[in-house]
């Protein structure tokens, strides 16, 4: 109903305003009922707009008014009355209809903020996308380049520069070894920006009141509404404590391992004795320990083995299992 009385007052409002305010003749209401007409349009093209957009159609009306403010200003300061007289005459007209352009633009372009990239906070904003911001370890550890790989992740990933800082003076250190991890580190980075997988950013942002990496990390994160990921248990309880979502690559690759139920046929390549003299030991893919009762005869060989039961320690899982009989020589 409230629509109905909006298009009414539109088409038949607009033209009296334009009789009153333009010209008191035909042109002038020909003139009304076209502008009234161009509204009901505009109208029914943002009948399902979102509000945000509804928001920036507002502020670009409000802007529009005050460009036409400035040429009131402009006209003022020339001091000219043939000028003045009919800049008076179309006045108003002019301010209806630079707010209808600005209020225009603003929602064709609101579209377009995401693209401007000033504000890393924004790009999290598309549809279907999140951030997802890197700490240290997970950098280091490089698996993450391999996952991005196969398509698993959507969103951009981003990185603080503070990281790369530190991974910088990693390679500067004497520990051989910390050296390593920094030139890792480094290596990971510049093929992420290489890859073509997902949007990836440095960001110029850090916390001087911190210390600590993994604190800065959590915080910043907090800060962009995004989650984390990492390969460091201590970044999961930080993250746990200030409500950011936190990805841990361990844990996807815990949750991937192969499935196996006792009284299952598996083949494994023995590779070594075991701890009691009839064992064999080898091992899957992932690096999951089998012990094969009976194996130690079959070093070298890969043997089908039946899986007896399954054993989850802290270090991993322990499948035993017990040669097949009929298994060939």
């Amino acid at each position: 109903m409230i629509i109905w009385i909006f298009r009414i007052l539109a088409v038949a409002g607009t033209p009296i305003v334009a009789y009153f305010q333009i010209s008191q003749n035909l042109n002038g209401i020909l003139l009304g009922l076209f502008i009234g007409l161009l509204m009901v349009a505009a109208e029914y093209v943002l009948e399902n707009t979102k509000l945000s957009v509804l928001i920036v159609g507002i502020m670009g009306a409000a802007v529009g008014i005050i460009v036409a403010k400035l040429f009131d200003y402009t006209v003022y300061q020339i001091d000219n009355d043939s000028l003045s007289a009919m800049w008076s005459r179309f006045n108003f007209i002019l301010k209806y209809v630079l707010a209808l352009l600005g209020m225009v633009i603003g929602v064709k372009k609101v579209s377009e903020l995401d693209e401007l990239d000033t504000d890393i906070s924004q790009l999290g904003k598309k549809v279907g996308r999140t951030i997802k911001l890197l700490d240290l370890s997970c950098i280091i550890d490089g698996r993450i380049l391999d996952i991005c790989e196969t398509g698993f992740i959507s969103g951009s990933l981003v990185v603080p520069r503070f990281i790369l800082d530190h991974l910088h003076k990693l390679t500067e250190y004497q520990d051989p070894m910390e050296k390593a991890r920094g030139r890792r580190g480094l290596d990971i980075l510049a093929r992420l920006r290489e890859t073509k997988a997902l949007p990836f950013k440095i960001i110029d942002r850090d916390i001087k009141e911190l210390s600590d990496v993994s604190s800065k990390t959590v915080k910043i994160a907090k800060e962009l509404k995004c989650s984390i990921i990492t390969v460091d248990f201590n970044i999961n309880k930080l993250g746990a404590l200030e409500n950011v979502p936190v990805l841990n690559v361990n844990d996807l690759s815990a949750a991937l391992k192969p499935v196996v139920l006792p009284g299952e046929d598996m083949q494994i390549f023995v590779m070594k004795e075991g701890k009691e003299k009839s064992q064999g030991v080898g091992y899957l893919d992932d690096g999951t320990m089998v012990v094969v009762e009976d194996g130690r005869d079959c070093i070298g060989r890969k043997m089908e083995v039946i899986v007896q039961s399954i054993l989850q320690t802290s270090q991993g899982r322990i499948i035993f299992t017990k040669v097949k009989k009929n298994n060939g020589k």
